[in-house]
């Protein structure tokens, strides 16, 4: 217990974006307004672009929040010093509100169904005219985001309330608002990506194509936390009390839901093969009768799951932070080749197109999520040092 208590007072560095780091994010925020100017010119070329990055970072702000939950829900005591990093993702999702409205100037581009002459020439998507249409659709973006916002206010904000009073109190209200944000996130999230990525087709529909996109979000988020533990040990911000036993913990869960992904994946591939609708199977048909589209579609299944999986297999490499920069950069640079795998294929059937835009939206949207998390960090201790788990993290120690 002494030596619990030693480790409990070390200091906590107060977070300071390097001179570097700045620039580089205001760089990428300049990119982005400059690509979202000049696509203007080309609105069907900067809306396809736009909405990729835009759920991409939609994701990992909400995968920030989700990992947040279910460690409140757990009552998790080895996840307490790392928790602070996962709630600076959600930092971002005040930003999924703003640049969300700024999408609906595009959905004329984005979505048939949008467009009276489509719906009147097809009677399939006329038939769901009464849930896909422009002002529901505003109402859904706005429901959303405006819940993910009320259930981070609060379960972020009573964890770093916590840091000044050491209110136990406030670790035990973060259960019940944690399962509340579960359930409304399973639908919410589910609807989200159903309007901004499965509508792309409004002729097509999976029952599971939510879990897909949630298995994607919670991979890609274990990702970049992975990367934040390191940066932050290297930074030496974090001293004594995160440790390679949280990486290795964190790495786990990244390898399992690495194979979840692929499950899920297979699934979904898998069962519209089988039932061989002419509804369903244009999904796949349109990713597999070009070239391109073939390599990406075989890119997934390597690169997202095979590579990955064999890479975080041995024990000692979980544990190895060179080896888990490379692992986990790969795993988010596949997150945006799926997502574009996912949005891209209904605007550029025939042919692969990436350019300029599709760099400099994601650019922006990277600046945006980096300032976002840098400046809560800068504000906020890095670690919830008055948690009354906190002793149970420091002494964490991975045995398999």
């Amino acid at each position: 217990m002494a030596g619990s208590q030693h480790k409990l007072e070390l200091k906590v560095e107060k977070f300071v974006a390097s001179a570097n780091l700045k620039t580089a994010m205001w760089v990428l925020i300049a990119l982005g307004v400059l690509s979202f100017i000049i696509g203007l010119r080309s609105p069907e070329r900067l809306w396809p672009a736009y909405l990729t990055a835009f759920f991409y970072f939609s994701c990992l702000g909400l995968g920030g929040l989700f990992f947040t939950a279910i460690q409140h829900i757990a009552k998790a005591g080895w996840s307490t010093s790392i928790r602070r990093l996962s709630e600076s993702m959600t930092s971002f999702i005040p930003y999924i509100l703003v640049t969300g409205l700024i999408l609906l100037i595009g959905m004329h581009y984005l979505f048939p169904w949008a467009n009276e002459e489509v719906v009147k020439s097809v009677p399939l998507v006329a038939a769901k005219t009464g849930y896909l249409n422009v002002g529901f659709f505003a109402v859904r973006l706005l429901l959303f985001c405006v819940g993910w916002l009320a259930f981070r206010y609060f379960i972020v904000g009573n964890s770093l309330k916590q840091d000044q009073s050491g209110d136990v109190n406030l670790t035990h209200k973060n259960v019940g608002l944690s399962v509340g944000f579960i359930l409304f996130f399973s639908i919410s999230f589910t609807l989200f990506s159903m309007d901004l990525l499965m509508s792309l087709l409004p002729t097509w529909y999976s029952t599971i194509f939510g879990i897909y996109t949630f298995a994607g979000l919670f991979q890609s988020s274990l990702a970049f936390l992975a990367l934040m533990i390191i940066f932050m040990q290297r930074s030496n911000f974090v001293k004594g009390y995160i440790t390679v036993e949280h990486l290795h913990d964190v790495v786990k869960f990244l390898k399992g839901f690495t194979v979840f992904w692929a499950y899920i994946a297979f699934s979904q591939y898998m069962l519209i093969w089988y039932a061989n609708i002419p509804e369903e199977t244009e999904y796949y048909l349109m990713r597999s009768q070009n070239s391109g589209w073939i390599m990406i579609s075989m890119a997934l299944l390597i690169f997202r799951f095979i590579v990955p999986f064999l890479a975080l297999l041995p024990r000692g490499l979980k544990r190895n932070e060179n080896h888990v920069i490379l692992v986990s950069s790969l795993i988010l640079i596949m997150q945006y080749v799926d997502i574009y795998w996912m949005v891209y294929p209904n605007f550029f059937h025939g042919h692969v197109t990436f350019g300029f835009i599709e760099v400099g939206m994601f650019a922006g949207f990277a600046g945006m999520f980096l300032y976002s998390v840098s400046s809560f960090l800068s504000k906020n201790s890095i670690v919830a040092i008055k948690d009354p788990r906190l002793h149970e993290a420091v002494n964490h120690h991975v045995t398999y």
